[in-house]
């Protein structure tokens, strides 16, 4: 009969637990068995019982430990101290704004929320107000577009290789309406801050999404339109200095440029333009989903205005941004870097496409003025949606 017990105990429970109900009822060992026999089973089974919930511990320390090393998304401490009156403050202020909906996505941020109650020293109507203000001045301005309408240029999308493509509308480029809302110097900032961001953000993602090292870009300049000799002098100071800060700071960034929409007067200046049709050859580069529709693509990106609007691309994947930002994906941006996650391999990585006729890579600025360091030109006989 007790062995019939320990069985049906045995086939519920672990071995610890049996023990247990064995020391808790003394009724499962022989009548006969004397007191000091029961009281030594009970120090054995209690000390059998500690050994296995050290052990319990210590392995469930270790697989914690292989959990994280082994996560996608390792965690990484940033440190973000907020005082509880503040915190509160704001959280208050943020209910009063969605309330009566002035909160965009992109202002739905502590740190921005917490710098407008300071500066009306926590005064709700005023902060508000000065919030409301703002982002009426912001739309009134055209603050978030105010770039693209007068130079129209952004990241979309990757190639077939992974990197990512910018694309600059030179045609549609407006020098005396650009340096109307700002100056060269803080264009040449803003210049500089969007290399910074692709070394820092861009390339890392396109790094993990491709598995393998990623640091360079493919251009295309699409030239439809563009009139030289309305370039202001300004104008050409800016593109001269730009030259300069991408070749000196910023070299080897560009893999390949395509120069599309090209005009016979524009074949003038860049006498090696051939006559392929761009289309076809982008999209022998591109995949039609990350190229853009006024490019022969596929891609319209009408939820947000437009494919030069939206900065399509890995960068924005909220998997690979929390791998990005943590500890493991630090390794993406090391030289010679393996193993990250889930075999996520990243390794030194020559561009695999084939030369189109420019001895050494160059920056977008060195191209747009240096008829030499043509890629590939193409007419602009092909007509493009």
């Amino acid at each position: 009969r007790q062995s019939r017990c320990k069985l049906l105990v045995l086939n519920r429970m672990p071995r610890e637990e049996v023990l247990a109900q064995e020391d808790e009822r003394g009724r499962c060992f022989e009548p006969e068995t004397s007191e000091d026999e029961w009281q030594k089973s009970r120090t054995r089974s209690l000390r059998r019982k500690a050994m296995t919930a050290s052990t319990r511990l210590a392995y469930s320390l270790r697989k914690r430990n292989t959990r994280v090393a082994n996560s996608d998304f390792a965690s990484i401490f940033i440190e973000d101290v907020r005082d509880a009156n503040e915190e509160k403050a704001v959280n208050s202020f943020r209910q009063v704004l969605l309330t009566r909906d002035l909160l965009p996505d992109s202002h739905d941020d502590y740190h921005e929320m917490l710098r407008f109650l300071k500066a009306r020293k926590f005064d709700i109507d005023k902060k508000v107000q000065m919030w409301a203000d703002m982002l009426h001045w912001r739309k009134e301005y055209g603050v978030d577009s105010i770039l693209q309408c007068y130079y129209p240029h952004g990241y979309h999308g990757v190639d077939k290789e992974g990197q990512p493509v910018y694309i600059e509308r030179l045609g549609k480029v407006e020098p005396s309406k650009l340096m109307s809302v700002t100056t060269v110097d803080r264009f040449l900032k803003y210049h500089v801050q969007g290399f910074e961001k692709m070394f820092k953000e861009k390339f890392p993602a396109c790094s993990i999404a491709a598995k393998r090292h990623i640091d360079k870009t493919t251009t295309i300049l699409d030239v439809h339109g563009v009139n030289w000799v309305s370039f202001s002098k300004v104008a050409h100071d800016l593109v001269m200095r730009m030259q300069k800060i991408d070749g000196d700071n910023y070299p080897e960034t560009l893999n390949q440029m395509f120069i599309v929409n090209a005009g016979s007067g524009f074949k003038l200046l860049w006498n090696t333009a051939k006559g392929n049709k761009f289309q076809s050859r982008l999209l022998q580069i591109i995949d039609t989903s990350q190229l853009p529709d006024f490019l022969g693509g596929s891609c319209s990106c009408p939820n947000d205005g437009g494919c030069l609007r939206s900065d399509k691309g890995p960068w924005n994947d909220p998997d690979i941004l929390k791998l990005l930002h943590s500890r493991e994906a630090m390794k993406l941006t090391k030289f010679g870097s393996s193993s990250v996650a889930d075999g996520v391999d990243v390794k030194s990585y020559a561009s695999k496409v084939k030369s189109t006729g420019i001895s050494e890579p160059l920056s977008a600025s060195e191209v747009r003025l240096n008829p030499s360091a043509f890629v590939q030109s193409v007419p602009s006989s092909e007509k493009v949606s």
